[in-house]
């Protein structure tokens, strides 16, 4: 029998890379509430939360796929 490996060095550096980029991304996306609930804090919708953090999070979830599916040579 092989004793071939399903994943190689490079599928895991991928794979961290990506679960990195998806934690930065939930981090970007932390805070932006306010103390008190009567008073309205527009922070909360800047472009940090709304657009980046949602963008580096799919980008990190490709790079996930990327590589698990990714054949090594």
């Amino acid at each position: 029998m092989s004793s071939a490996q399903t994943f190689k060095k490079e599928n895991y550096r991928l794979f961290l890379l990506g679960v990195a980029l998806v934690t930065i991304g939930y981090i970007l996306m932390i805070g932006g509430g306010s103390d008190d609930p009567n008073v309205f804090n527009p922070e909360i919708f800047s472009f940090r939360r709304i657009v980046l953090s949602p963008v580096i999070i799919v980008v990190g979830f490709l790079v996930i796929t990327y590589g698990i599916m990714r054949k090594s040579k």
